[in-house]
C-alpha cells in the first residue's frame, strides 16, 4: 500500500503541466478490448491499496472505443479535458453478434464532459467511447468479495449533482471535536454491493475535530468553502474550492474549517462482514 500521506492530486501528475507531463505511459490496452481505435495511455496513482482493490490518481488517453461488456470496476470519475460518452445497454441494445460496434443499436447514451463527474457501477453493460483526447481523476474499487449484481439492466450511469438537496447526517462524535459541533448534511448516490465503497455530496458548518487515524480512505474534490488539516509531522495544508485530494486510511490528521464547506467525496470504508472471508483477511 502506498505511504499513508495527504496528496493533492495534479492534474498532469506530479510536477507536471500542459506542455510536461507527469504522467507515466502505461501498458498497451489489448487489441481484443477495443472495437476502435490505437490508444495511448498514461496515468499516475496517487493512492494504491492493491490488497483491497483500491486506486486513485489521473489518467489520460487517445481516442478510442472499448468493445461493449460489462463494467469491470466500480470507478469514480471527474473529467479534466475531452469528454467521453457511454453507451448502455438498454431496450434496443445490440445483439451479441454487434457488441464489438461503435455504439450501432445501442440505448441510453450519457456524455460526460470536462469539469463534470460520473460513477460507472461495476457489472454495467456498457461501452467506453471517446472520438479525442480525455484526461480525469479517478477512483477504482475492483472489490474482491465476488459479489455480482442479480440484475445489471437495473444499474446505469450516475452523475452526482453539485447543487443537489442534501440531508441532515451524523457528525463527529463529541469527544473528537475542538470545536461547537457541526451540522452536517449528506446525498449518497452511489454505494457498491459490499457497502465499502460510496460515492456523494457531502456539506458543513464550521468545526476543528481532533487530530486522529483517519479511518478511512477518501478522495474529496472540493466545491465550496476550504478546510485546513493538518497531518502529523507536516506543515497545516490548506485546500479551496477546485481542489482535488486524497487521505490514506490511517493518516493521522486533524480537520480545521472556518467557513460552511460543500464537497464530493468518494470513499472506501472496509467491512469485513461486507466483503467475505477474502475481504477480511485484506482488511486486517
Amino acid at each position: 500500500m502506498t505511504a499513508a500521506r495527504i496528496q493533492k492530486l495534479e492534474p498532469f501528475g506530479p510536477g507536471g503541466s500542459a506542455t510536461a507531463t507527469g504522467l507515466a505511459v502505461w501498458p498497451e490496452i489489448p487489441p481484443a478490448d477495443l472495437a476502435a481505435g490505437k490508444p495511448v495511455h498514461r496515468g499516475h496513482y496517487y493512492l494504491e491499496d492493491k490488497a483491497r482493490g483500491l486506486t486513485a490518481g489521473v489518467w489520460d488517453c487517445t481516442a478510442m472505443t472499448e468493445k461493449f461488456g460489462p463494467y469491470p470496476v466500480n470507478e469514480y470519475m471527474i473529467v479534466l479535458e475531452g469528454e467521453v460518452t457511454i453507451i448502455e445497454n438498454a431496450p434496443g441494445a445490440p445483439s451479441s453478434a454487434e457488441r464489438g460496434r461503435v455504439g450501432e443499436g445501442a440505448g441510453r447514451r450519457t456524455t460526460i464532459r470536462a469539469g463534470e463527474n460520473f460513477v460507472i457501477p461495476k457489472g454495467l453493460p456498457c461501452q467506453w467511447h471517446q472520438d479525442g483526447y480525455m484526461r480525469k481523476f479517478f477512483v477504482i474499487f475492483d472489490d474482491p468479495s465476488g459479489m455480482a449484481p442479480a440484475d445489471p439492466a437495473t444499474l446505469s450511469v450516475l452523475r452526482p449533482d453539485p447543487r443537489a438537496d442534501l440531508a441532515p447526517s451524523a457528525g463527529p462524535a463529541p469527544e473528537l471535536l475542538l470545536s461547537a459541533a457541526p451540522q452536517q448534511r449528506d446525498r449518497r448516490y452511489y454505494a457498491d454491493l459490499t457497502g465499502q465503497w460510496t460515492v456523494g455530496v457531502w456539506s458543513s458548518t464550521p468545526y476543528h475535530r481532533k487530530t486522529i487515524p483517519f479511518p478511512r480512505h477518501e478522495l474529496m474534490h472540493i466545491l465550496e468553502g476550504e478546510v485546513t488539516i493538518t497531518e502529523d509531522g507536516q506543515p497545516p495544508r490548506t485546500f479551496k474550492a477546485g481542489d482535488t485530494f486524497v487521505v490514506p486510511m490511517g493518516t493521522p490528521c486533524d480537520w480545521k474549517s472556518t467557513v460552511d464547506i460543500r464537497k464530493f467525496y468518494c470513499i472506501m470504508q472496509p467491512k469485513a462482514e461486507a466483503a467475505g472471508a477474502k475481504g477480511k483477511e485484506a482488511a486486517e
